[in-house]
């Protein structure tokens, strides 16, 4: 039971990189830093997009964006953080 929690530990910690990395690259792109002209670019920015656009329209049915800032990204890094405090915690009664 106990290396199934920690591939699923190992699961919520890769999401938490997805996520973040998203964060940094949509602000890249935001800024001109990067182009989505760029191959490389474009093909992450839209695999990411398409990944995490599902997670992120259902939080935002529920909340609302106050002055245009999504708060979608940082409700489901707390919704990931929530689940492995949840798994490591009784994960010790195992």
């Amino acid at each position: 039971m106990v290396p199934l929690l920690k591939v699923v530990l190992a699961i919520l910690q890769f999401a938490q990189w997805v996520v973040l990395i998203h964060v940094i690259l949509s602000w890249l792109v935001n800024f001109q830093v990067l182009n989505l002209r760029q191959p490389l670019v474009a093909q992450i920015w839209y695999a990411l997009n398409r990944t995490l656009d599902p997670v992120y329209s259902r939080i935002r049915r529920v909340v609302s964006i106050p002055g245009g800032i999504d708060f979608s990204p940082i409700i489901v890094l707390f919704a990931i953080y929530a689940a492995q405090q949840f798994i490591l915690y009784y994960a010790r009664y195992l």
